[in-house]
């Protein structure tokens, strides 16, 4: 079953819990346009060599554009072991619609 978190509950999530981890796995390009302050930035190709980098003990919070890349990332990392790792529905999209309506979209 995999785990899947709206905007709105991973902002609260953010707010209530310092140690939650935001794991970005869109492409540098897409980083440019816009990002969530303070996300750790694994592009998803890099997944498989760098995951050993990622906590196994906290929220991780997976993200891209739209959420399709990030649950990849997700069943990939509880595969490997990661009960803590959890989808953010509707990707950065949803984060500036729902979140930070003034980040910039495309």
């Amino acid at each position: 079953m995999n785990k899947e978190i709206s905007a709105a509950d991973a902002a609260i999530l953010r707010t209530n819990n310092k140690e939650a981890v935001f794991l970005d796995v869109r492409e540098d390009a897409e980083l440019a346009i816009c990002r969530i302050d303070g996300a750790f930035h694994i592009p998803m190709s890099e997944v498989p060599v760098r995951y050993g980098a990622l906590p196994k003990d906290v929220p991780l919070v997976v993200l891209c554009h739209h959420g399709m890349r990030s649950l990849s990332v997700v069943q990939y990392l509880e595969a490997k072991g990661y009960k803590n790792a959890i989808n953010l529905s509707g990707g950065i999209h949803a984060w500036a619609i729902e979140v930070d309506p003034g980040m910039q979209r495309y």
